[in-house]
C-alpha cells in the first residue's frame, strides 16, 4: 500500500500565516525523514480560520526543492477555477523540479462558495473539469496542438516545458458521486475516494462498480482506488479516541453546513444527496463517527483496521488526514505522523 498524508496547511487558532507555515513544512521534513511515501496537498480558498493553503503547485514546488525522495501529489487541483495552458505550464514545472516525483489529483470540489467568489457559474464546473482535462493532458503530450471548445480556444500550442514524465505525470480523480466512479474508470484515470462525506461501509460497492466499468472499456489491471480518510495514531486507545475528538467533529459540522447550503446552487444533482449528507454530517454522534468517517486507535488497531479496509475495500494506498478540522497542537500531528510511519506503514511494505 502507498502511505501518504493529506494535508491543508492547516491555521490552528491564535497562530499567524508564519507559524502555520513554519509547522506545516516542519511535518513535511518530518515525513521525508520518516520514509513517508507521498505529500498530499489540499486546495483551500479563503477560509483563513481553517487554513493558508491556497496555491498547491507554488507549495509542490517549495517541497520538491526540500525533498528528494517523497512524492507529491495535489488532492485535488480544482480544475473548473484553472487556465488549462497555464495550469499545464506549471504542473509540467513542478513536476520536472521534482525529477517526476508529481501526482496530479485532479477533481472539481463540493462546495460552490469558492466558485462564486471567483466568478465561477458551479453550474458549469463539470463541463469545464472536462474540458480543461482534456486540453491539459494534450499540452502534456503533443508536440503542438489547437483547440475549440465551449470555454477555450487556441490554435497552434507548444508547451514548454514538458512534464519530467511522459506522457504525463500520473493523474489521479476525485470520484464522490455513484456516476462520477464510472465516468473515471472509462477515462482510465486512478480515484480518489473518501470518508468526510460518506461512511466507510458504503465503499465497497462503489468500488465494485469502478472496477467493473475499468475492465469493460478494456483498460489493463483494475484500476487502482486511494481513500482519504482521517487517521489518528497515539500510543494508548484512550489518547486515540479523545485527542481528536474536538477537531473532527468540528469539521464534520463545517462540512455539514456547507454541503447543505450547496445543495440548492446551480449544478447541484439529485445524485449528489448533498442536503441529506451535509445533514449526516452534522447530526453524527462521535461513536458513529468512529465506526464509519475515521481510523484511530494505537498503532495494533490501525493496522487491523487498514487491513480490513484493503480487504474488503480493495485499497492501493491511503491519504491520512492527520489534523482533520485544524485544531490538533503541532507536536501531536508530529508524534501521529511518527507512529503511521514507524509502527503502521512497515506493516504494509
Amino acid at each position: 500500500m502507498e502511505f501518504g498524508m493529506f494535508h491543508e496547511f492547516q491555521a490552528l487558532p491564535g497562530e499567524t500565516p508564519a507559524q502555520s507555515f513554519a509547522n506545516s513544512f516542519a511535518q513535511i521534513d518530518a515525513a521525508e525523514r520518516w520514509g513517508l511515501d507521498a505529500m498530499w496537498l489540499a486546495e483551500l480558498h479563503f477560509a483563513p480560520e481553517r487554513s493558508v493553503l491556497a496555491s498547491p503547485l507554488i507549495l509542490a514546488s517549495a517541497i520538491a526543492t526540500r525533498t528528494e525522495r517523497m512524492k507529491i501529489g495535489t488532492a485535488v487541483q480544482v480544475l473548473p477555477l484553472c487556465h488549462p495552458l497555464r495550469l499545464a505550464e506549471e504542473v509540467a514545472t513542478v513536476d520536472q523540479l521534482s525529477q517526476g516525483r508529481l501526482i496530479f489529483g485532479v477533481g472539481r470540489s463540493g462546495f460552490a462558495h469558492t466558485y462564486s467568489t471567483y466568478g465561477v457559474d458551479y453550474g458549469e464546473s463539470r463541463e469545464r473539469f472536462a474540458e480543461t482535462l482534456h486540453i491539459v493532458k494534450r499540452a502534456f503530450s503533443e508536440d503542438r496542438f489547437s483547440h475549440q471548445g465551449k470555454y477555450f480556444t487556441y490554435n497552434n500550442v507548444r508547451l514548454s516545458p514538458k512534464p519530467w514524465r511522459q506522457p504525463w505525470p500520473e493523474i489521479r480523480v476525485a470520484a464522490a458521486s455513484p456516476d462520477t466512479y464510472v465516468e473515471v474508470a472509462e477515462l482510465g484515470h486512478p480515484i480518489f475516494v473518501a470518508a468526510r462525506t460518506g461512511n466507510l461501509s458504503e465503499l465497497a460497492p462503489l468500488v465494485k462498480t469502478y472496477r467493473e466499468a475499468w475492465k469493460k472499456a478494456g483498460h489493463p489491471g483494475e484500476g487502482e482506488v486511494f481513500l482519504r480518510v482521517p487517521v489518528y495514531v497515539a500510543a494508548t486507545e484512550e489518547q486515540a479516541r479523545e485527542e481528536p475528538r474536538e477537531s473532527i467533529m468540528h469539521l464534520l459540522r463545517y462540512i455539514g453546513e456547507r454541503l447543505a447550503a450547496s445543495a440548492s446552487s446551480s449544478g447541484a444533482r439529485a445524485i449528489e444527496n448533498r442536503a441529506e449528507r451535509g445533514k449526516k454530517a452534522m447530526t453524527m454522534d462521535y461513536e458513529e463517527v468512529l465506526r464509519e468517517r475515521m481510523i484511530v486507535g494505537t498503532p495494533a488497531q490501525v493496522i487491523d483496521r487498514l487491513q480490513e479496509l484493503k480487504e474488503v475495500v480493495g485499497l492501493n494506498g491511503i491519504l491520512a488526514e492527520l489534523n482533520p478540522g485544524s485544531r490538533i497542537p503541532h507536536e501531536r500531528v508530529l508524534e501521529a505522523l511518527r507512529l503511521l510511519c514507524q509502527d503502521v506503514m512497515p506493516k504494509f511494505k
